[in-house]
């Protein structure tokens, strides 16, 4: 599959201008601005209830923003939805699949859906499966998988069709340490070929780990962003990360009695 025409160099892969969403009363995200560069690895931190994954489903076009504008690889995803979907492989909150097929039927079915040859889909399947460990050959339902496998599931179904941009809401929860060890390693070598990812996550191990660029969202807006060592600077990312959201520190006399 020849991946999708870069309209340029120097577009960002994912630029976020203004964007917004109110649920009821309830301002969800407040008019953010993001830019992630081009083969950069960006992670988004933020609480629960910042607004990490309102902003992701934007970003992606699968939630309609009240307001701003996303563009990926140069392509405005609500104006050229067809355009700026090709460059993107997504793994959404909840892994939501189709799972009453096995994972190779799932990958073709993905494949169908993204108008790829079948010889194509089946030899990247194929690949995907080994890699991934979810074995070849596997007759398992995608329902039976264990939460890790659909992951694991997602993820392949993400990679399939050769994306530029890789948009992933927690990736890592409710991996075990194996997995997780090999997840990175692909998402390492898909950067290293020219990919970039976009992934939020708690776990500020693994995000100092493999990220380039970090933002930190709290109550629905960025508070801090930029590359790794300007957010970290002489301290740990979750120094930072508690100091930015407002977060407590225990004294010492909380809980006594216990």
């Amino acid at each position: 599959m020849t991946v999708p025409h870069q309209r340029s160099n120097s577009e960002p892969a994912l630029a976020v201008h203004g964007l917004m969403k109110r649920f009821d009363t309830k301002v969800a995200v407040a008019g953010i601005d993001v830019e992630v560069p081009a083969g950069s690895f960006f992670g988004l931190l933020g609480p629960n209830g910042a607004g990490k994954t309102t902003t992701l489903s934007m970003a992606v076009g699968l939630l309609r923003p009240d307001a701003g504008q996303v563009r990926i690889l140069g392509y405005d995803v609500w104006a050229d939805p067809v355009a700026a979907k090709a460059r993107i492989g997504v793994l959404p909150d909840g892994v939501r699949l189709f799972d009453r097929l096995t994972g190779t039927e799932l990958l073709a079915y993905h494949g169908m859906l993204r108008g790829m040859d079948a010889d194509e889909v089946d030899r990247r399947s194929t690949e995907l499966m080994d890699v991934l460990e979810l074995g070849v050959g596997n007759r398992t339902l995608v329902v039976d998988y264990s939460a890790g496998m659909k992951k694991k599931i997602g993820l392949a179904c993400a990679l399939l069709h050769a994306p530029r941009l890789l948009v992933l809401d927690e990736p890592f929860e409710a991996v075990d340490p194996v997995s997780a060890a090999l997840i990175r390693d692909i998402l390492h070598r898909y950067v290293a070929g020219g990919g970039t990812v976009v992934f939020s996550s708690h776990v500020m191990a693994v995000v100092e780990r493999l990220c380039s660029h970090v933002a930190i969202m709290a109550e629905g807006a960025i508070r801090v962003r930029g590359t790794l060592a300007e957010v970290r600077g002489e301290r740990s990312l979750e120094d930072v990360f508690v100091e930015v959201v407002g977060g407590r520190t225990a004294t010492g006399s909380e809980l006594a009695w216990l």
